[in-house]
């Protein structure tokens, strides 16, 4: 519960699921009665689908505001209309980043508009962190995230369990100010990340 205060998912964006006829995607059991097991980097079938939640972590520390919900907007960049595939969680430059659920990191990139981008995957959800601090490089042994400042390194194909502080909120590729932009997928469709937050704080409110 620690992680998931303060939480107001926005309305407007719950709706456009329901529209679309994706809601039911996201009631606990849609992460496809898998639980994260707290011994092993692996997954066990959940025996209580009430519980599901109890295992997810908001992804942001410190956090301060929500600055972009999922859906059309106008682009602070551009000010052209645009369709924003994600949620946008303000804190200040620094803040540790926590992994959603635990997952396995499939991707690492710092070389586009989303900058610094980490992306993990968890059975059929993708979860996807951009503009951290840090870079992305290369070595022997293979590619790796690292923020030398914020203690981290993450390698591509390394298990990471929920909650673990994989990243810090950061300015990279295209942004105007210190937040982290997190998109979800389901079976490769993105999916609006305020209604998950929603049912993961009814969720846990039940334990």
């Amino acid at each position: 519960m620690q992680y998931l205060k303060n939480i107001k998912p926005s309305l407007k964006g719950l709706r456009l699921l329901v529209s679309v006829g994706i809601s039911a995607l996201l009631v606990p059991m849609s992460l496809n009665g898998w639980q994260q097991s707290s011994s092993q980097a692996q997954y066990v079938p959940a025996t209580n689908s009430s519980n599901t939640w109890q295992y997810a972590s908001f992804p942001v520390e410190n956090f301060q505001t929500y600055t972009s919900g999922y859906g059309y907007r106008t682009s602070p960049i551009t000010g052209n209309s645009q369709f924003h595939r994600g949620l946008d969680m303000a804190a200040p430059l620094g803040s540790y980043v926590r992994n959603w659920w635990g997952g396995r990191v499939v991707a690492l990139s710092d070389h586009t508009a989303c900058g610094t981008m980490i992306t993990i995957q968890s059975g059929q959800w993708t979860h996807i962190y951009c503009h951290l601090m840090g870079s992305i490089e290369d070595s022997s042994q293979g590619r790796y995230f690292v923020d030398r400042e914020g203690g981290l390194v993450l390698w591509l194909g390394q298990d990471v369990p929920a909650g673990a502080r994989i990243g810090r909120v950061g300015m990279t590729g295209r942004t105007t100010g210190p937040h982290l932009h997190w998109g979800l997928k389901y079976r490769g469709e993105y999916l609006d990340p305020a209604l998950v937050l929603q049912e993961m704080y009814g969720g846990q409110a039940n334990l």
